[in-house]
């Protein structure tokens, strides 16, 4: 996660410590990892909501980038919603991120508002 997200370090100064907290959002949440090699390059993290599942996250590792590894996660994300009766789901991204921004919206995410520096984005799954 951490080397996924170094590329933002630098234009990101609140940018928090990605990996913080990451084994009580893996005990908590719905997670899945994608491996190559025995390694794992890339996961992401469900977290259930009353009205909707958030996207908490979503992670490549940077030599993989590119290899449609995100938009697989992330379809995955969205078929596992569906499964468990969501028609609805939600992510948070970083203003400073705008790859990710048009990423997400070439998927079909909406953007629905700005706070800041939150851009939250939802897509409906049904």
């Amino acid at each position: 996660m951490d080397a996924a997200y170094a590329r933002y370090a630098e234009r990101i100064a609140d940018l928090p410590p990605v990996s913080e907290g990451c084994a009580e959002e893996i005990a908590e949440n719905l997670v899945w990892v994608t491996e190559f090699d025995g390694e794992i390059v890339g996961g992401i993290v469900l977290m259930k909501q009353n009205e909707f599942m958030k996207l908490a996250n979503v992670a490549v590792h940077p030599t993989h980038a590119g290899k449609g590894l995100g938009r697989e996660l992330i379809a995955h994300a969205e078929a596992q919603a569906r499964k468990l009766g969501y028609s609805e789901m939600r992510l948070n991204t970083h203003v400073k991120m705008p790859e990710n921004i048009e990423f997400y919206t070439r998927l079909g995410w909406n953007e629905v508002s700005r706070i800041q520096n939150t851009v939250s984005m939802q897509k409906r799954i049904s």
